[in-house]
């Protein structure tokens, strides 16, 4: 059997939708996988040895100049890329309309959540086979179970395996112990406090471990430079693309994070992490498993889902969600989450 997955964006998103596949390969011996993802996370299917082929799209970039994407040779390539194979199954993962827009697209019979189950109820439109998957759960149950009914075999939950080929990512294993740092995110209700960062980062060295920090834009670079300003322990990593970030997360110690994609792929890579949670709700959001740790401080406006906080705290201009969550308690959960692997 071949299917065409759909589900192009976010990092944490394509995360998510491993552990569906991994469901399929045991349930369905032979199955094959293509997969139409944004071009920034195109290396991430590939880990899944289920996947064949990766389709790269760039709808991210289109859209800033649409016109310009119609009549690229980028467009065309895309629209051949995606009409190479006729499949024998096409899910729409997402349930956006820039995905059903795709599927239709495609061709195969298409599958995909129906109007009271989509993020955009109008994508259910565009799918023979629009299935219903009750809203509330994680969204990685949110996607098995979608698979599973598409698919035709029955699900267990209690368990998740993304499937990552770990060869593929050739892990770092140096001899001094280290952690990783993930402290960058793109909404400011997320941000852990950068004094924060600094003390954590100086709990860890006195630990007896290394503290590396990863940098996607000069905001974060600026940002790892302060934190590693005084300390040689403290080291802010060179930029890097995906699949080499993803095989240094795989050989740390541990990982504290922001809610962010990166998160979710240190999850899914099984090695102990925590996440600062603020503004999201880690019952459908969160990072799941042993050695998974979601903290927060519990307010009445969590999980508020803004982007900025509406109650920053007056003196820093922090938000106020990371208020009580001090470095101390954060590494102490960590060690905790050590122990569990």
């Amino acid at each position: 059997m071949r299917v065409l997955v759909i589900k192009t964006s976010s990092l944490g998103d394509v995360i998510h939708t491993l552990p569906a596949l991994t469901d399929a390969m045991a349930a369905i011996p032979g199955i094959r996988f293509d997969w139409v993802v944004e071009e920034a996370f195109a290396e991430i299917p590939a880990w899944h040895p289920a996947v064949d082929r990766v389709i790269p799209v760039a709808l991210r970039r289109w859209r800033k100049s649409p016109w310009e994407a119609w009549r690229s040779s980028e467009w065309k390539t895309f629209r051949q890329a995606l009409k190479q194979s006729v499949y024998d199954v096409v899910i729409d993962a997402q349930g956006l309309l820039k995905s059903a827009l795709i599927t239709t697209m495609s061709h195969g019979p298409s599958f995909g959540l129906d109007r009271q189950s989509a993020r955009e109820s109008l994508a259910s439109l565009a799918y023979r086979h629009p299935m219903k998957v009750a809203k509330g759960g994680h969204a990685i149950d949110r996607v098995r179970q979608l698979f599973a009914q598409v698919l035709g075999y029955d699900v267990t939950l209690s368990t998740v395996d993304y499937g990552i080929d770990l060869k593929r990512l050739n892990p770092e294993r140096p001899e001094t112990p280290y952690l990783v740092f993930l402290h960058g995110t793109t909404w400011q209700s997320k941000h852990y406090p950068e004094k924060h960062w600094r003390e954590l980062a100086h709990v860890a060295v006195s630990e007896g471990y290394r503290v590396l920090l990863p940098w996607g834009n000069d905001e974060e670079r600026l940002r790892g430079e302060r934190i590693s300003q005084d300390a040689s322990a403290i080291a802010l990593l060179p930029r890097m693309g995906i699949s080499q970030l993803a095989g240094i997360i795989a050989g740390a110690d541990g990982v504290v994070a922001v809610d962010t994609g990166l998160a979710h792929l240190a999850s899914a890579l099984t090695v102990p992490v925590v996440v600062l949670v603020g503004p999201t709700d880690p019952v459908l959001t969160g990072v799941v498993g042993k050695g998974q740790r979601n903290i927060s401080t519990e307010y009445k406006c969590m999980p508020c889902l803004k982007r900025v906080c509406d109650h920053r705290l007056a003196s820093n201009g922090d938000p106020v969600c990371f208020e009580t969550l001090l470095p101390r308690l954060i590494f102490d959960t960590l060690r905790v989450c050590m122990k569990e692997l």
